[in-house]
């Protein structure tokens, strides 16, 4: 397991309420995670939790999206 704590990941290609229920949806599902909210404004995702970085950027990117480094 990652650390636990509170990662900001900064995400492209999201527009619409669609796009970020399907990435907090996704994250919620990756083990470890204990919250996670999308910001559309900002372009970022803010997950708490002991998840690992990698397994939440997969995540992101199944479900059609680009994780900027």
């Amino acid at each position: 397991m990652g650390q636990t704590g509170k990662i900001v990941i900064k995400i492209e290609g999201m527009s619409c309420g669609h796009c970020k229920a399907a990435v907090e949806k996704a994250l919620k599902e990756v083990a470890g995670v204990t919250s996670a909210a999308v910001n559309l404004e900002k372009k970022e995702a803010v997950v708490t939790g002991s998840a690992e970085l990698t397994a939440l950027h997969q995540a992101i990117e199944e479900v059609g999206f680009d994780v900027v480094a």
